[in-house]
């Protein structure tokens, strides 16, 4: 009975071991290449179980088609302008031919000391090309560094597709000045701004002065305008008020002569006003009692000691 055990454990541990020999599994993020004593026979791309024969016939490389990231570490390029510049870069890529890749490169760590010299190389051609005040600047409409970068990516894919790989995208993670001359460009940058904010300054003080000088004359019309309606009507007013009065001095004329005295009494008489007037002042008329009853004031002379 002990031998039956040992001999069920050993059939069962060497079944296990020709499936594990015998059959592989792929997948959904990685392709898998089938070799026969190191070339390959087969290439499997879509996820399941599979079979092939035991090691040492054939074995089974397994390649990820998920995206890989590559940084390039801080590198000192020349811009069109032959101005230094530092430069961070990183770039995606993925697997695309997984037979082509394991014949060219093997693995992923191949695959990035590839992508050093061939991103490096196309970095530094494209920024060569384009001058430092076109890749950073504050105009949407001039920069530059987009279309730069996607000439990069380009360019690597192309030079990347024979290896089985392509470059999926280029970004720069940081792009500055290297140390020695981070002061002058600075100072430099300074310096162009407060130009720039002087000719703004300058535009701004001429603009305001037109628009002072157009609301000046707007306004200078505008009163003249008003000017000549308000004397109009005044002089509308005053024929309107000459008229009146013509009119009302026609229908009484003594009833105009006795309101028009009364009106002048009120605007020169007052308890300090002392009047000095001959006796047959037309004033008087009302004044004394006895010229309003119609009678002749006869004068008096009064004598003090």
């Amino acid at each position: 009975m002990k031998l039956f055990r040992i001999f069920a454990l050993g059939l069962l541990a060497f079944g296990f071991l020709a499936v594990s020999l015998v059959f592989f599994q792929v997948d959904t993020t990685e392709n898998a290449v089938v070799t026969q004593f190191g070339n390959p026979v087969r290439v499997v791309t879509a996820p399941g179980l599979y079979a092939k024969l035991p090691d040492p016939f054939q074995s089974v490389v397994k390649i990820s088609k998920q995206v890989q990231v590559y940084n390039l570490p801080r590198t000192e390029f020349l811009s069109g302008d032959k101005k230094n510049i530092v430069a961070e870069a990183y770039a995606t890529w993925e697997v695309t031919d997984a037979l082509a890749f394991l014949k060219n490169v093997r693995d992923l760590q191949s695959a990035d000391v590839r992508l050093n010299d061939i991103i490096r190389s196309e970095i530094g051609a494209a920024l060569g090309q384009v001058d430092l005040s076109l890749l950073v600047t504050v105009d949407p409409a001039q920069v530059r560094l987009p279309d730069t970068l996607a000439t990069v990516r380009q360019r690597a894919a192309s030079r990347t597709e024979p290896y089985g790989f392509t470059v999926v995208d280029v970004q720069l993670k940081e792009l500055t000045f290297p140390q020695a001359n981070l002061t002058s460009v600075f100072q430099r940058m300074r310096s162009e701004r407060e130009a720039i904010a002087r000719q703004f300054r300058s535009e701004g003080t001429e603009e305001a002065a037109k628009i002072r000088a157009s609301a000046d004359a707007e306004k200078a019309g505008i009163l003249a305008t008003a000017n000549q309606s308000a004397a109009e009507a005044r002089g509308r007013a005053d024929a309107d008020a000459i008229r009146i009065y013509a009119e009302a001095f026609g229908k009484d004329k003594e009833f105009y002569r006795f309101s028009r005295t009364l009106e002048s009494y009120g605007k020169f008489i007052d308890e300090g006003t002392t009047l000095i007037l001959p006796s047959d002042s037309e004033l008087l008329r009302y004044l004394d009692p006895r010229s309003a009853l119609g009678t002749t004031a006869t004068p008096t002379t009064e004598t003090r000691p």
